[in-house]
């Protein structure tokens, strides 16, 4: 393997690492468990899979199995994170899905897909962000969607 091919992997790498944290950014921000480190590590680790997946050799046009092993793996790490909390609250559903939500901004970057890659952070971003607005937060209560008797809590899917 040449030397420039490797050097556009790493650059590739680095963005992966670069756009993961700014999603860690915003989570680590509201003081989540998840933060910088985290999220740019999720997104490296997907990024540096996909790019191996492309470039070991031998590889075919059918070896997309190790991004969607990424896929299979990142879903059982977020399984691990969405839990029950107090009263039945659901907690770390956001989080798992930023979570697997920054391991295919990963993949973006290791399939040299850079403005799929930018747009799903600014998505994901805006997703994360938009959730501390007054307009939001009046918009979001969700009582109304539930039927009488049901607890709020038991649908909580906030974290």
């Amino acid at each position: 393997m040449d030397w420039q091919l490797e050097l556009v992997m790493a650059v590739r790498a680095v963005l992966a690492a670069i756009l993961g944290g700014i999603i860690g950014f915003e989570r680590e921000l509201h003081k989540h468990d998840a933060g910088i480190r985290t999220y740019a590590a999720v997104a490296v680790g997907s990024c540096v899979f996909g790019l191996v997946s492309m470039h070991s050799q031998g590889a075919t046009a059918g070896d997309s199995r190790i991004s969607a092993q990424i896929v299979s793996g990142i879903g059982f790490i977020c399984a691990g994170v969405i839990m029950r909390g107090q009263g039945g609250r659901t907690i770390g559903l956001t989080t798992a899905a930023t979570i697997w939500a920054t391991a295919s901004i990963g993949l973006t970057m290791a399939y040299g897909m850079y403005v799929l890659g930018v747009l799903t952070t600014i998505i994901t971003f805006f997703l994360l962000a938009v959730h501390d607005t007054p307009y939001w937060k009046k918009m979001s209560k969700k009582d109304h969607l539930h039927k009488p008797g049901s607890s709020h809590h038991d649908h909580q899917d906030d974290d």
